[in-house]
């Protein structure tokens, strides 16, 4: 049974709210836009990572933030794991859009980022380094493996995806953005940090 900590609670929590409101109101602005689109507001760098594409895509989102979450909140405290999570959602936009510009430029695209993949990435990135050891029974494939393994082989996966172009439609970038920038995170603290 998940033991569910507070910030992660609230979390998905606020997920769920804000999916409920999407299906009936829409996505309104919310959705992260490419900056050079008329539609971009600037708290869309925020706003993208509590939106959701439909129900597999929050369902498997807020499964991975249950398992992988409470450990880590209950390792760093809620305090950090809360801007941990926010850091690591931003991080994963601004990997993305960065992404954007290098192919079109800031010429007006049409594109729109939505989900907490970007957070939960930085999740599992720092899973993989609190909890290195611990045994993981992947579904697909089906094998046990080290949580610092699974990370790796999650991270090559998403940029041999994203470089590969396969998978359209998925910020595969964004993934990566994630895990990148939790991981810079937790070197910055783990350094100046008392």
């Amino acid at each position: 049974m998940i033991r569910l900590t507070e910030v992660v609670k609230q979390i998905l929590i606020i997920n769920v709210l804000v999916f409920l409101a999407q299906m009936t109101l829409g996505n309104g602005s919310f959705v992260l836009m490419y900056p050079a689109d008329e539609a971009f507001r600037p708290y869309q760098i925020l706003t993208h990572m509590f939106m959701h594409g439909g129900f597999t895509h929050i369902l498997f989102n807020m499964f991975s933030l249950a398992m992988f979450g409470p450990p880590v909140e209950a390792r760093i405290g809620p305090k950090k794991f809360l801007f941990y999570y926010l850091f690591c959602g931003v991080g994963a936009a601004i990997l993305q859009l960065f992404v954007i510009y290098l192919e079109f430029g800031f010429t007006p695209v049409q594109y729109g980022m939505l989900g907490a993949s970007g957070a939960i990435f930085g999740i599992l990135a720092a899973f993989g380094w609190y909890f290195p050891n611990v045994q993981m029974q992947m579904i697909f494939p089906p094998v046990a493996m080290r949580a610092k393994y699974m990370v790796i082989l999650f991270g090559v996966l998403e940029l041999v995806m994203g470089v590969g172009g396969y998978a359209q439609g998925i910020a595969h970038f964004a993934h990566i953005g994630g895990a990148v920038f939790g991981l810079l995170l937790i070197l910055y603290w783990r350094k100046f940090d008392r």
